[in-house]
């Protein structure tokens, strides 16, 4: 999807709050548009700046090299054209040169034949250059934009296989992420492509304007390569205070730019609470820093410049004095001066340009070396390791937790669970329930191989999700989060995430199962409606509805249901429950929630606190025997009466406590 380009999401990736290292981490789902404008400046600038080896930048290059392999011949025929092009500039100035001292021939008659002569000559110098220049600039580009993609493919499929620790470290926010995405693939563009283009036309130039300029006067032509370097830095010096200087002002900018991005995507916000002016407030003051940077470094930028311009003009005033002198003593002429002075200038010109290029190879060379340490990393978690055991075509969907001690990777020393042991018997329903924060939403992500627990085991069917082949496990594993996940496309294209081969009759029905049908059929355009990015144009209800949809859609044996109906409102969420007894009825369920209403008739409900299981057993089981338990307690904060008719299916529920009923195995 288009818009899923620019918000970049995942299945695989989105996750509960819970599961990060704070309530406060961002999802790569939550990636937008304004986010990447400010991180280009913010997160990336400060990504890697060390110096890399000359090796390991050698080593990266061949291989980006071998990925570029299907364009070689269309560098090949860039190439040819780059250096052509070089030929070409080297021609032009001479034939200028020429020019310029035939108009000193005092015979007419010879000044217009050799005028008509070198017209010709410059239509066929042009003709040539629009043909070169083309040949140059297209397959480069072909190189270039097909290296990029290549790049950004490997680099996304890269990052979607690292398991959710990875995305939990700070420097992996999904802000940098996608800067890294972006800019390292363009500046792996830019020198790998572009610049070596221009390296080689440059090389090309320089060759053939010290050739020509040794045969036609070798004493001039050594006096200006002697003062070459003074040319080409007065010129380097020129482009890098230009160029350096309106890099400065924008990094500079960079937290106005962010400030401005952030108030104009929670403009709600910024108008309900009358914060225009302080909003205004802030950006000024965050532009008096760039306006005092500005004074000085206009007066150091203008001051550098200055000295550059005399350095340049100082060495043209000593190559034409020199070619003066000699003209007077006879040792040359006007002519033969005239041409190598041209060239030669031209090639220093030629010269500058490729050294000014040297930030850009050494920005390429880091964004190389961040490429392949993203395409090497190994991941933790590998979901598609041939190791493995591809799961059966069915699983009973037995799941049980043995023994859990888990830490999320970003907070080594927050113990989540202590000895915990849970399980959900094949084709009934297991709720948890307990405090915000006491781990419930992490049981869903230890079930999906999210994480990996520091000791313990997570059993589907009698064995250790470990040895299942990752990939084909969650086909059979359904999930509906609490926030629900919608990309910037369709109704139908999001529910048909569900399953890759889903018929559209499929997608129809899967959608009145989680009573979606009916408001579907509603939208202007029905299931082709556009749901916006991250689903704006839908209310949080209709959002939540066809996400219960695609998980509907997919028919697995196991469902995960995360707070799936707390968006809703009391109407929806009555309709979508309904739908959620009918679709889980047979399957196995681990539903968490703070409604106690909606988890009465699970088969077992279970109450997680501190970091273990303290009271399990039926909703009955748990108010007989524990009058005055966690459970107990719950309810009565929740006002719960027992003729609330909502609820999970219902059926045999075994029962247990661990603080003295017998443990349920």
């Amino acid at each position: 999807p288009s818009t899923a380009r620019n918000s970049i999401s995942s299945p695989i990736i989105t996750r509960n709050s819970s599961y990060g290292r704070s309530p406060y981490s961002r999802r790569l789902s939550d990636f937008s548009t304004a986010d990447f404008v400010h991180s280009m400046d913010g997160s990336y600038a400060n990504y890697r700046h060390e110096k890399l080896p000359f090796k390991a930048q050698a080593s990266s290059f061949w291989r980006l090299a071998k990925m570029n392999s299907p364009e070689w011949a269309y560098a090949l025929v860039g190439s040819v054209g780059s250096i052509a092009c070089g030929f070409i500039s080297a021609l032009f100035a001479y034939v200028l040169s020429a020019v310029l001292s035939v108009y000193y021939s005092p015979d007419h008659a010879y000044m217009r034949r050799e005028i008509a002569k070198y017209c010709y000559v410059l239509i066929g110098v042009s003709s040539s250059a629009l043909i070169f220049n083309t040949l140059q600039h297209f397959f480069w580009d072909v190189v270039g934009e097909n290296l990029t993609k290549r790049v950004r493919e490997k680099m996304l499929a890269a990052v979607l296989r690292n398991e959710m620790g990875w995305f939990d470290l700070e420097e992996n926010e999904s802000a940098r992420i996608a800067a890294r995405l972006a800019q390292d693939a363009n500046n792996v563009r830019s020198a790998i492509g572009d610049r070596i283009s221009v390296i080689m036309q440059n090389s090309a130039l320089m060759l053939v304007a010290s050739l020509t300029g040794f045969v036609l006067q070798w004493r001039l032509a050594l006096l200006l390569l002697a003062v070459f370097p003074i040319v080409v830095a007065a010129t380097v010096l020129q482009k890098m205070f230009m160029k350096g200087f309106s890099g400065d002002l924008e990094a500079a900018h960079a937290k106005s730019t962010q400030l401005a991005a952030e108030a104009v995507a929670n403009v709600r916000t910024v108008a309900a609470f009358n914060s225009e002016a302080k909003i205004v407030g802030l950006f000024s003051a965050n532009l008096e820093t760039p306006l005092k940077r500005c004074f000085w470094k206009g007066q150091i930028a203008g001051s550098g410049f200055g000295v550059a311009q005399f350095l340049l003009y100082a060495s043209y005033a000593l190559g034409l004095w020199y070619a003066s002198w000699l003209v007077k003593h006879g040792i040359s002429d006007f002519s033969k001066t005239i041409r190598v002075f041209m060239i030669l200038m031209v090639s220093a010109n030629g010269a500058a340009e490729t050294l000014t290029l040297a930030p850009d190879f050494i920005k390429g060379g880091q964004a190389m070396q961040s490429v392949f340490d993203l395409l090497d990393r190994k991941t933790e978690i590998e979901p598609d390791d041939h190791d493995t055991t591809p799961v059966p075509d069915r699983l009973r969907g037995d799941v049980e937790l043995k023994h859990i001690d888990f830490t999320y990777p970003s907070r080594p020393d927050t113990l989540i669970f202590r000895d915990l042991s849970l399980r959900a018997r094949a084709g009934k329903t297991l709720a948890l329930v307990g405090p915000s924060g006491c781990g419930k939403s992490s049981v869903i992500a230890l079930v999906q191989r999210f994480y990996e627990p520091a000791s313990g085991r997570v059993l589907i069917d009698g064995k250790d999700i470990r040895k299942y082949n990752l990939k084909t496990l969650r086909k059979h594993i359904a999930m509906v989060p609490q926030e629900p996940c919608l990309f910037g496309d369709t109704v139908y294209e999001n529910i048909a995430y569900g399953l890759e081969s889903a018929t559209e009759a499929e997608i129809i029905e899967a959608a009145t199962l989680a009573n979606a049908h009916k408001f579907i059929s509603g939208l202007p355009d029905g299931y082709k409606t556009w749901v916006g990015e991250r689903g704006v144009q839908l209310s949080g209800g209709q959002r939540q509805r066809i996400a219960i949809a695609r998980a509907f859609l997919k028919k697995a044996e196991i469902m995960l249901l995360d707070e799936a109906t707390s968006a809703l409102d009391a109407e929806s969420e009555r309709c979508v429950q309904e739908a959620l007894d009918k679709a889980c009825s047979g399957r196995t369920t681990i539903v968490v929630a703070h409604r106690l209403a909606t988890i009465r008739h699970a088969n077992v409900i279970a109450v997680i606190d501190d970091g273990k299981v303290v009271e399990q057993g039926s909703h009955s089981h748990l108010l007989n025997h524990f009058p005055d338990g966690c459970y107990a307690r719950m309810i009565q904060l929740q006002r719960f009466t027992p003729m609330q008719p909502i609820g999970m299916v219902s059926g045999s529920s075994s029962s247990a406590h661990i603080k003295g009923a017998d443990k349920e195995s």
